[in-house]
């Protein structure tokens, strides 16, 4: 057996002994899932052909009886068959011009079944929770997505000057973490101006001037990576303290989340955690301004922190947390597991600090502003 054959196989060991378990909870048969990132989660492939469709052009099943099983048009069966595809999935195609992708799952299914997209007679799956937490082959995988996801960023941030535009950084990105085979559904680039007026830098074609902020979501075979850089060129005075502390309730919340993991604790108990950091830095309002990120992995996130949110938090599993105090933000994408934290997007080549969360005893290694010598 080859080094590929035996991830495949610890693969679909893992997705198996999770759905068997579903399907006995639920008194299903069957589980079908079309939407984009769960179908890459339990086939390891896409069915992506339009990005601008929630669900793709083919349904991966699991049926008690028949195992795995691929539902598509004769458009897509050999090329899925070909190219995205553990051998162990049996291909099933249907014309194009006669059924609807949830037609034909629907004819196909026998028994009682459930799928993450809406099919005539068939119950809900919250494919989320399936998703939760990461198996082994998951983390390899994040590994090397992390890392190249960061490679790509600092790649384009080192070569910064004040003169370039926001839409000029952001295809710079695009491109670089395309190279790498990796789509990139969230590119932020926010100059000097605009990353102290808006949370979202949605890229303009203003200059970046004084320093800017560069936050990517990326993605691929499913899996998300989310990530911010911050490059200095002639800062304004306060930058670094915010950077520092925007720092520092990112260490709190990863901190609460190995915390509230331990206790069986939900996504809430989390947010808690991060207003308390918030107010320990002496910006008590700034979680008010924009989301505080929260669960990653086969979806940007698969959950938020915030008031009240009763989501399980889970190890070993990714998260992101995202805070940010008016012109600032710190933003990694780390592996949590029972007793350590693991920096994905990283590459050992960005100045870093470790920081310390303000209640716990944790410290994590956090990228420094980089500072670029316009000159």
């Amino acid at each position: 057996m080859t080094d590929e054959d035996d991830t495949v196989a610890r693969h679909l060991d893992d997705r198996r002994e999770r759905l068997d378990d579903y399907l006995d909870r639920e008194d299903l048969d069957a589980v079908w899932f079309a939407r984009p990132n769960s179908f890459s989660w339990l086939t390891g492939g896409s069915n992506v052909v339009s990005r601008d469709a929630d669900v793709g052009v083919a349904a991966a099943g699991y049926d008690r009886d028949d195992g795995w099983v691929v539902v598509t048009d004769n458009i897509e069966a050999q090329r899925l068959a070909d190219e995205e595809l553990p051998d162990e999935f049996a291909v099933e195609e249907t014309p194009w011009y006669e059924s609807s992708l949830a037609e034909a799952v629907a004819d196909r299914t026998t028994g009682r079944a459930a799928a993450d997209f809406d099919v005539p007679g068939l119950e809900t799956v919250a494919a989320s929770e399936l998703r939760q937490p990461l198996s082994a082959t998951d983390v390899d995988r994040y590994r090397d997505l992390g890392h190249d996801t960061a490679d790509a960023v600092e790649r384009v941030a080192r070569e910064l000057e004040p003169g370039d535009t926001e839409h000029e950084v952001a295809a710079a990105l695009k491109i670089a973490l395309a190279t790498r085979g990796i789509d990139a559904p969230v590119v932020l680039v926010g100059g000097s101006e605009r990353a102290q007026q808006y949370r979202h830098y949605t890229p303009t074609y203003a200059e970046l001037g004084d320093y800017a902020l560069l936050s990517v979501t990326a993605e691929r075979g499913g899996l998300y990576a989310s990530t911010t850089r911050t490059v200095a060129f002639d800062p304004p005075g306060w930058l670094a303290e915010r950077h520092a502390k925007a720092q520092q309730v990112e260490t709190s919340a990863l901190a609460a989340t190995q915390a509230v993991a331990r206790l069986g604790g939900t996504a809430g108990g989390v947010f808690d955690n991060i207003a308390a950091a918030y107010e320990h830095v002496d910006f008590p309002e700034e979680w008010r301004e924009h989301h505080q990120g929260g669960a990653a992995g086969y979806a940007g996130r698969e959950w938020f922190a915030a008031p009240d949110a009763e989501e399980a938090v889970r190890t070993p599993m990714a998260y992101a947390y995202n805070p940010t105090i008016r012109g600032a933000k710190s933003e990694d994408t780390v592996l949590v597991s029972d007793d350590d934290a693991e920096v994905l997007t990283t590459t050992g080549e960005w100045p870093t600090r470790a920081v310390k969360g303000w209640d716990h005893e944790f410290a994590l290694e956090r990228p420094e502003v980089l500072h670029i010598d316009p000159e």
